[in-house]
């Protein structure tokens, strides 16, 4: 790892720093957005009358104050995909290859680049021999595109730039999830660990990962911090990016329906609340010319209580909840939009309801309910005398991946993670197609990545040092065999 590891281990300020008991945050669905702004509280400490820069309003002070306390994750993430990136390029020296056609156009970049430049090819035979560019979703080229339409360098280098730029904005909200609920320490150490992953280095090549992942991670964090719009516009865009954008459709939308039924249980207990209380004010004075008739006498001077009223019948009491709930339900229209109007756009094209499952056939990839991964991983590591390092690195991370979410439901994250976590593991756990990719499919699963976070962010300072540095040497040493010893697609 590179000398700079220690300082993504940096215990953040005392008042955020992780503690045993757990998260952060008390509620992980819905909670108040103005706990994770640094900045929105400094404005406020420092009063009207404090010298300084203008303020640019809360939005970008709360951004400038995350950013500030992103630093030593972003470091640390910028050092060991460095790390990994001059190891890469050290061993392509030795085998006289470039670094820039690894990075840049191989593989999946080949298929990006072509749709940036000539579009989709509508010609589609489901038996025939040539595979459909319809199977890639479109953000990524589009993207590349857009950049490249106004900057210099090929579409290729702008691919590259544009995954690196959305690997750091990924790293950036991996933290922010992680100072959200365990503190700027945890934070920075799960940024760090996702950088070091087995095939991290594919979040620096032409790929869709790197972008995918930050969506999620902003999407996310939107959700814990009681954004649903932007929650909603995030998930969206990420439904444009790859198929396992259903996984956070899925988090979002089921995050939001339990967020609306804790809205309803607290006015009906709000509702029951108010008798105790006083009761609503009480009504005004009969007019004399009509006065009402007396009670009869009661032997039992106890109240009869009122009924308690049902869920259904309850209204919401607040204006500020009606909001609430309007941004929730906005939320949840917007989220799987993406992803539907990308899957229907091709079903209208190809002139069949089923065109992109069609097409995912063409490419021997369809859901079959884990079948083909149980009998590849009994394959693999029960059988062969000497399997290939690659794939056995891949089907560790899939086996612990399942272990990792277990440990990540007994420690109960915040609901959005455990489903978008298990929605990702269930969709590429559950595909009939091809093997080799799982493990990079899996690289948007940051939230899998919690319990280690944990443990290594409350080690001892020298242990957790360690652990970083042999994570980040593992993963340069995997992803240099991976580009040019193995020599298939990652």
């Amino acid at each position: 790892m590179s000398p700079t590891a220690p300082g993504p281990i940096a215990p953040g300020p005392a008042a955020s720093a992780p503690t045993a008991a757990g998260p952060v945050t008390s509620d992980p669905v819905t909670s108040d957005p103005a706990a994770s702004d640094p900045a929105a509280g400094s404005a406020a400490v420092a009063g009207p009358g404090s010298r300084g820069p203008a303020p640019h309003g809360p939005a970008a002070r709360a951004a400038g104050g995350l950013l500030r306390r992103a630093g030593p994750a972003l470091l640390g993430y910028a050092a060991v995909r460095l790390l990994g990136t001059l190891v890469l390029m050290k061993w392509a020296h030795l085998q006289h290859r470039g670094l820039w056609p690894l990075l840049a156009d191989r593989w999946d970049s080949g298929w990006y680049l072509g749709i940036a430049d000539h579009g989709y090819s509508f010609a589609f035979d489901e038996n025939g021999p040539d595979e459909s560019n319809l199977a890639f979703f479109p953000l990524y080229p589009v993207v590349v595109k857009a950049v490249a339409g106004v900057t210099p360098g090929s579409r290729a280098s702008v691919g590259v730039a544009v995954a690196v730029g959305c690997a750091l904005l990924a790293a950036w909200g991996i933290f922010a999830v992680g100072d959200r609920l365990y503190g700027a320490r945890v934070g920075t150490v799960l940024a760090v660990l996702w950088g070091a992953t087995p095939v991290a280095v594919v979040q620096w090549m032409g790929y869709t990962e790197s972008l995918f992942t930050a969506l999620v991670a902003w999407s996310l964090y939107a959700v814990l911090t009681d954004r649903w719009v932007t929650a909603g516009v995030l998930c969206l865009l990420a439904g444009l990016t790859r198929p396992t954008g259903l996984a956070l459709v899925a988090a979002v939308c089921v995050s939001a329906v339990v967020a609306l039924w804790r809205l309803r249980r607290a006015a009906v207990a709000e509702s029951t609340r108010e008798p105790a209380s006083g009761g609503p004010p009480a009504p005004a004075p009969t007019p004399v010319s009509a006065p009402a008739p007396a009670p009869a006498p009661t032997t039992d001077s106890t109240p009869e209580p009122a009924p308690e009223p049902s869920p259904e019948s309850t209204p919401l009491p607040a204006t500020a909840d009606r909001d609430r709930v309007r941004r929730i339900v906005l939320g949840v229209l917007l989220a799987p939009l993406g992803w539907l109007g990308y899957v229907g756009w091709v079903g209208l094209r190809l002139g069949r309801a089923d065109g992109y499952f069609a097409v995912q056939r063409q490419w021997e990839n369809q859901w079959d309910g884990g079948k083909e991964t149980l009998r590849t991983l009994r394959d693999l590591l029960m059988y062969p005398s000497h399997p290939q390092l690659f794939l056995v690195v891949v089907a560790l991370v899939l086996i612990v991946s399942v272990a990792l979410f277990i440990l990540c439901a007994g420690d109960r994250q915040p609901l959005p993670l455990l489903v978008f976590s298990a929605v990702l593991l269930l969709i590429v756990l559950g595909s009939g197609g091809v093997f080799f990719p799982r493990a990079r499919f899996l690289l948007p699963g940051f939230p899998l990545l919690l319990p280690l976070a944990l443990a290594i962010a409350r080690a001892h300072r020298r242990v957790a040092v360690l652990a970083l540095a042999g994570a980040a040497l593992g993963s340069a040493y995997f992803g240099a065999y991976m580009s040019l010893v193995y020599g298939g697609p990652p």
